[in-house]
């Protein structure tokens, strides 16, 4: 069977198998067998995954053992927090001023975030530096935003909590190269994404966000746990829709 993510990676990099060959140090026709299904040897898929900027696991799953695979996603776990509210903000600051590419982030309102003006300023400063910034915000009319209502036990304040961090998000929806969209899913989990690491904001029924635990995951060659989520976050990033201008 061909390798259809190879073959995508490769016309998504303008890059042709007698590139790839040239750059790897194979024959071309090694690279065009790799295309339609061999598996490379592990030098090779290495190889291949710095310079496509994918990772290994994800261009040859069934190259890798099961055992390799957990070991590798196991030492993405940099640190587990029981609850959000013990995240420290120097976490939370460092997590968006390191990231060089790619901001993103999931929630109903995030109202936390959308009340520190510190932590704006710095996502703000950011998308000037040409980072690409994406938040995803919970539509308050829909439904699901209701149900999570009344799973906290807060009924309608949920919605109004959206409403008010829209208000405060006012200074990063008003900045260029922010872009801010409205969802209607499931909250499985709020995420916090800065380039490959990603923080993740667990939701167990009946607890608020704050209480429920955040897991904080560094994407390493192999590993899955981080993909999932950043897999996860443009899943929702597709369906959702661009947010009303303001009045």
């Amino acid at each position: 069977m061909a390798n259809e993510r190879l073959r995508t990676a490769l016309l998504e990099k303008s890059m042709s198998p007698a590139e790839l060959a040239s750059a790897v140090e194979v024959d071309t026709k090694t690279v065009e067998r790799w295309v339609n299904g061999r598996n490379p040897h592990r030098r090779h898929r290495y190889q291949v995954s710095a310079l496509l900027g994918l990772d290994e696991g994800y261009l040859w799953p069934d190259a890798l053992p099961r055992e390799q695979v957990t070991k590798a996603s196991a030492s993405e776990i940099l640190a587990v927090y029981p609850h959000r509210s013990e995240v420290p903000r120097d976490v939370w600051r460092r997590h968006f001023e390191t990231a060089e590419q790619e901001i993103g982030v999931l929630v109903y309102a995030g109202l936390f975030l959308a009340e520190d003006r510190g932590l704006q300023t710095i996502i703000r400063k950011k998308a000037s530096a040409g980072v690409r910034v994406r938040f995803l915000i919970g539509d308050p009319e829909d439904t699901h935003v209701a149900d999570r209502g009344e799973q906290e036990r807060v009924g309608d304040a949920m919605a109004a909590k959206v409403r008010n961090a829209l208000i405060l998000y006012s200074p990063l929806r008003e900045t260029a190269g922010v872009e801010f969209r409205m969802h209607r899913t499931v909250l499985y989990n709020s995420i916090y994404r800065s380039d490959e690491g990603v923080l993740v904001n667990t939701h167990a029924y009946g607890f608020p966000a704050p209480h429920a635990p955040v897991w904080h995951f560094r994407k390493v060659a192999g590993g899955e746990l981080a993909a999932i989520y950043l897999e996860s976050f443009e899943n929702v990033w597709e369906t959702a829709v661009p947010l009303p201008p303001e009045d």
